[in-house]
């Protein structure tokens, strides 16, 4: 692996890889320091759906749908899809997505998209297993597969692009129950394989631990940055005024993130092990740390590919949700019992949720790549759920939105409407192709999403 531009600090075996500075890029090829900075690829999942009247356009003011609700509902033969007219249409911002309101130039709305579905897997576990799935119904049948759960799309591209990372692909979740709840399908979004998951990381320490120590390292040294830190100031007196700045702003961020690593344990260790709580963790605090965890991940060169799963699906035990609610709610059960005013709670979590990719994407525009351009400008960031309107279970008219620039590639601020029943494998093609790989086809695809292009 050719790591000429990457400097690093080092302490007693712990190895901190730093951002692109220029002052350290003398005798290097200068088209190696001219290339572009690589592109990131974020896929973020939010659980049980969404209230579809909040999120999709001209659904607001509507008449409030017939809900089928209970919990049996994916047993309906009923389905109301989006009579999309294919087209594009200036984005509007449903009360749903106001928290984007900063980010519009930076974010496309695609509608009319479904994913692969097969009756006998319980439709949560579906949704998320097979989000991401690299398996059609008639595919997953020729090869002896019960259910479309195949090899993900992040493990696909992470093959492609991964050759010049640490790992090739990083996978998280927001999941801080201190117990299980469900099976393993409902809290992973990456597989390698039918049966064979690529194991989410839901703990902030240990996703600290496997991205900056040896697995064991952490027994031994309390703080990696008390060790690189001297090294660090002796280092920034070399640098120019701007990289400077850049390795001030970098050591700041390791800072805040191990003061807030250590307070999460302090609230760790109050738990009383013996009656598990359902969940431990501030949640918007939570969701934020494991965010610039996987973005400082980036910024180092550890990895360019990320799932990242906001919640886990169904997980029937309550979440407190700070800032929201003066007490913890069940989010599935709220999905169903959404008649009358019900809606409304459950789109306050929907708003949430949104306030969290918001925040993502702030953060993507604050950090400045090696030529000048933020990492926004080199990503492409999905936001989306394996499940539309959460009250009946639909694998159709799936919320998504996609943000940044995939290096000019995406032109953003508007709204795209695909064909009704337009399967979201075209999506994942196209997020392929754009992420650098040469394929024709993905899954169950019949095409790209080429309106996304510039």
């Amino acid at each position: 692996m050719n790591l000429s531009r990457r400097k690093f600090l080092k302490a007693n075996g712990a190895m901190l890889a730093l951002p692109f500075l220029h002052s350290l890029a003398v005798g290097e090829d200068k088209a190696t320091i001219a290339a572009k900075p690589s592109k990131k690829l974020v896929i973020m999942y939010i659980p049980n759906g969404i209230v579809r009247r909040g999120f999709f356009p001209g659904e607001e003011n509507a008449e409030l749908p017939g809900f089928i609700g209970g919990f049996d509902a994916d047993k309906t033969k009923e389905q109301r899809r989006i009579a999309n007219l294919p087209g594009i249409v200036p984005l509007e911002l449903t009360s749903t997505m106001q928290p984007l309101a900063e980010h519009t130039n930076d974010v496309t709305l695609i509608t009319g998209l479904e994913r692969t579905y097969k009756n006998g897997q319980d439709v949560h576990a579906q949704g998320a297993s097979c989000y991401l799935t690299s398996l059609s119904p008639e595919q997953a049948t020729a090869k002896g597969v019960r259910h479309p759960n195949g090899r993900t799309l992040d493990q696909v591209i992470g093959d492609a692009v991964g050759h010049a990372t640490i790992f090739n692909s990083l996978e998280i979740s927001c999941n801080g129950f201190t117990a299980g709840k469900e099976p393993i399908e409902f809290d992973n979004i990456s597989w390698y394989g039918p049966d064979k998951i690529a194991p989410s990381i839901r703990d902030p320490q240990k996703l600290y631990d496997r991205l900056f120590l040896r697995d064991s390292y952490r027994n031994h040294v309390a703080d990696v940055t008390d060790l690189v830190l001297a090294d660090a100031k002796t280092l920034t007196k070399k640098l120019a005024r701007d990289d400077r700045e850049t390795m001030g702003r970098f050591m700041e961020m390791i800072r805040d993130i191990e003061v807030r690593i250590e307070k999460m344990s302090k609230l760790l260790a109050g738990v009383d092990v013996k009656i598990p709580k359902n969940e431990v963790l501030p949640r918007g605090d939570y969701i934020r740390l494991q965010t610039d965890l996987m973005l400082l991940a980036f910024q180092m060169g550890i990895t360019n590919v990320s799932t990242f799963m906001i919640g886990p699906e169904r997980w029937d035990a309550t979440l407190m949700y700070e800032g929201v609610f003066d007490k913890p709610v069940q989010h599935h059960n709220m999905t169903h019992n959404q008649k009358g005013d019900g809606y409304k709670d459950v789109q306050k979590i929907d708003l949430f949720h949104m306030q969290q990719y918001a925040y993502l994407l702030r953060r993507m525009k604050e950090l400045k790549e090696s030529d000048g351009s933020t990492m926004l400008d080199n990503s492409l960031i999905t936001y989306g759920a394996g499940l539309g309107d959460g009250a009946t279970h639909q694998f159709y008219d799936l919320p998504m939105i996609v943000a940044g620039k995939a290096q000019g590639r995406i032109k953003q601020g508007r709204h795209i409407k695909m064909k009704s029943g337009t399967l979201n494998s075209n999506l994942w093609l196209t997020v392929a192709q754009l992420m650098g790989l040469e394929i024709d086809s993905y899954a169950d695809s019949t095409g790209v999403v080429s309106d996304l292009w510039t």
